[in-house]
Order: structure tokens, then C-alpha cells, then sequence
């Protein structure tokens, strides 16, 4: 069959003539297959499943009544555009509340659907053909995918463990930092599970006012820090001047699918981002905003989240552990960022992390996310289902029986 005439007509940024004739694919759809095959193959063997990156749970019971009840509020049926006042107030009591950030609700704060479209628009804002977005690798590519859209090119900040996860700024070439226009961070890091210290902040701020970069901090893990208090960027002297925190109530607030989030720092910045996304949608269901409104006035609900993924994180770090992963608990995020096996007792070898991530999940049913772009590493993360604390150290047990069994070499 003859190629549709449109075929010639697809943007260079998506594949050109090219798109859709490729045969690479992609990380994840590799994993899904594997899955599919492990199932197939061993129909009698449960599959543990580390590689799932969304909460578990649903969110609290408050807040799905109080969305329940907002839902049929023939006030609440229109446009919510740039966001309604109720949810921009309650972003500013939280972020006060706990980082002692004052923000002003009417010029400093914008409501996002989630924060993936954030990051999707912020770079229409800034980003020209030959402009330069930095970014740490590995992470969330969303921004420097769009980047590229806009004709600029992503300059990748390697994550090392070599500098405890942190990106070397000072080593980026001067040509790239006169061209940059951003500078995308993420802490807590996913996957790395690194959080942000002061003295981290600080750096970048300075590395911002030096080179005129605009900072892009996604803190869509934040609430989940476990080596200390949550940090905001924004909590920085200058922080405010030269960027903007992206948050989410996915991860802390067991929101996954609602999409709904927060850009705020500098009133340009935020106006800038409101003016883009003014026409990309027409606001969250004010509905969804209320509730989340709700939620981010009740501190108990990140603090309930937190403590269930500290103590499976805890578990899963002693039983790895015993199977001969070095392994730590992260400062923060659902995720663990190990290195992976180089190979098995049997002689077996994997060449990087996604060979160990396909044998594990075809040979074993345990499911992990491979990471070969800073080194070989596994990422597990702990938002399996497990209904009570008696499932989870059952599913640990089946884990570390089947890891035990295969005998990992490093």
C-alpha cells in the first residue's frame, strides 16, 4: 500500500517524512513487551512489579468527597483559564506554610494541568532556533523535548555519583553558557533520588545571574524528602529573581490522573508561562482546583504519603542489600537508582543496565526501569500495590527469593 500524501508533510520535530517508519523503540515500550512476554511464558509466576512510577493509592477520602460535592456546583461548570483565586491562595499558604516562601497568590503563582504540561510550555516562553536549554541527565525530557520543537538544542548535565547527583556547572563550556536561555533542574531527583541542599541552591543562582539564565526547578517530588525538611529554590536569597518552582499534587497528595499543579517565583516569569498556557487550554476543571485547594491545606496528607514510601523504601533497601546491590535510601522521590548487575553467578553478562532490566523482568518477573545514561543503573520503585504491611513483605520475599536464587555479580 502507497504512503498517504501526508506522509511528505510531517514536522522535521516529530520524524519528518520519516515519522512513524522507525523501528527504535522506545525504553518503556520495551519493558511493556517484556512484561508481556513474562506473563505469557510464566503464567504461574506473580509479577513483582518495580518499575511503576505512579502512587499506588487513591487520594485521601476528603478530598474525593470534597471534589464530589464541587462537581455539582453549576458555578464551578465553565472556563477556569489562568486559574481561580481559591486554588492560587491555597498554593501561597502551602508554600509559606512549609518553606516559609511568601508568594503573592494574584502575580506569582499560575495553576498548571499537571506539571508535565508546565514543563512542556515553559520553554515556548524563552526558547528561539539556537538557543540552549541545560538539563540533568538522567530525568524527565519533556522540557528538552519542546526545546527542540522551538528550533534549540539541549545541552545534557550529566548526573554522576562521582558529584553526589549534582550537576558540575562549573565546567560547562563558556560557549554553552552564553547561548543558554535555561537551566531545567529537578530535586528531589528523579531517579537519582538526590535531594537539593543550600549550598546547591546558592550555586545555582549565582550560576543564573552570571549567564543570564533562567532557572526551571520541577518539584513534583518535593514533599516526598526523607533525609530532611522539604527544601524550596524559592527559599534562596535571589532564588526568586532569576526563576520558578514547578510543583505537583500527583506524588505527595496520592493525585496521580487529576493534573493538577503550580509554577511560582518571579511575576514575569509566571506571566510569561500564563500567557503561553492562555493559549494551550482553558484551565483545570474548577472543580479539581477546589479540591486540590482543599488538599494543599491539609499537611497531613504529604506526611501520610511520605511515611508509607519511607517504610517500603526502608524494606526494599535491607532486602536488596542482602542480595548484593549497594544500596542506600534515598534522600527523597518513591524511586532507588542502583547500580546494576554486570552479570550472574551462572557466567551470564549484561552488556549495560537494559540488558540486566530485560533479563530480570523475561527470566525473573521483577520489573525495573534501566538507566544507562550516566553509568548503569536499575531504578525500583516502591508504588507496587500491596494492600497492607504483611503484602509488602510478602512481595519482598518473593523478590529476594527469585534475586537470591540468580546470585547478581558487580
Amino acid at each position: 500500500m502507497s504512503e498517504p500524501y501526508f506522509q511528505d508533510l510531517f514536522a522535521e520535530r516529530i520524524g519528518g517524512k520519516a515519522y512513524g517508519t522507525g523501528t527504535e523503540i522506545y525504553k518503556f515500550e520495551k519493558i511493556k513487551r517484556a512484561k508481556r512476554k513474562a506473563k505469557a511464558e510464566h503464567p504461574e509466576r506473580a509479577l513483582v512489579d518495580f518499575g511503576i512510577g505512579e502512587n499506588d493509592a487513591m487520594a485521601p477520602e476528603s478530598i474525593r468527597r470534597r471534589l464530589a460535592a464541587e462537581i455539582n456546583v453549576p458555578a464551578n461548570r465553565g472556563y477556569a483559564d489562568n486559574g481561580i483565586a481559591e486554588f492560587k491562595e491555597a498554593a501561597a499558604r502551602f508554600m509559606q506554610r512549609n518553606f516559609g516562601v511568601q508568594i503573592d497568590p494574584v502575580t506569582e503563582v499560575n495553576h498548571c494541568i499537571g506539571s508535565k504540561t508546565a514543563l512542556a510550555m515553559l520553554p515556548a516562553c524563552f526558547i528561539n532556533p539556537g538557543d540552549v536549554t541545560l538539563m540533568t541527565v538522567p530525568g524527565y525530557p519533556v522540557a528538552g523535548t519542546h526545546t527542540r520543537y522551538y528550533g534549540g538544542t539541549v545541552y545534557r548535565l550529566p548526573l554522576l555519583a562521582a558529584n553526589n547527583f549534582f550537576p558540575d556547572l562549573a565546567n560547562i563550556p563558556a560557549e554553552i553558557a552564553d547561548r543558554a536561555k535555561l537551566l531545567v533542574i529537578n530535586y528531589p531527583n528523579s531517579p537519582t533520588g538526590k535531594t537539593a541542599t543550600q549550598e546547591f541552591y546558592q550555586r545555582v543562582v549565582a550560576f543564573a545571574q552570571r549567564h543570564n539564565v533562567v532557572v526551571v526547578q520541577d518539584a513534583a517530588h518535593m514533599m516526598l524528602s526523607f533525609d530532611g525538611p522539604p527544601l524550596s529554590f524559592l527559599s534562596i536569597p535571589g532564588a526568586k529573581e532569576v526563576g520558578v518552582e514547578v510543583h505537583s499534587l500527583s506524588k505527595g497528595w496520592d493525585m496521580i490522573g487529576w493534573r493538577i499543579g503550580w509554577v511560582c517565583g518571579h511575576a514575569k516569569l509566571v506571566q510569561a508561562f500564563a500567557d503561553v498556557k492562555d493559549n494551550c487550554d482553558s484551565g483545570q476543571f474548577i472543580a479539581i482546583q477546589k479540591a486540590a485547594a482543599a488538599a494543599l491545606d491539609d499537611d497531613s496528607i504529604p506526611e501520610q504519603t511520605r511515611e508509607k514510601y519511607r517504610r517500603r523504601l526502608k524494606k526494599l533497601v535491607e532486602m536488596l542489600t542482602r542480595c548484593g546491590f549497594k544500596a542506600a535510601m534515598p534522600g527523597g522521590t518513591y524511586f532507588l537508582y542502583v547500580r546494576a548487575p554486570q552479570g550472574l553467578a551462572s557466567g551470564v553478562n549484561f552488556e549495560n543496565a537494559e540488558a540486566a532490566s530485560q533479563y530480570l523482568i523475561t527470566e525473573q518477573s521483577i520489573v525495573t526501569v534501566p538507566w544507562d545514561d550516566a553509568g548503569s543503573f536499575l531504578r525500583f520503585s516502591v508504588t507496587y500495590e500491596a494492600v497492607d504491611e504483611a503484602a509488602e513483605d510478602a512481595l519482598m520475599q518473593v523478590a529476594e527469593a527469585r534475586l537470591r536464587e540468580i546470585q547478581p555479580v558487580f
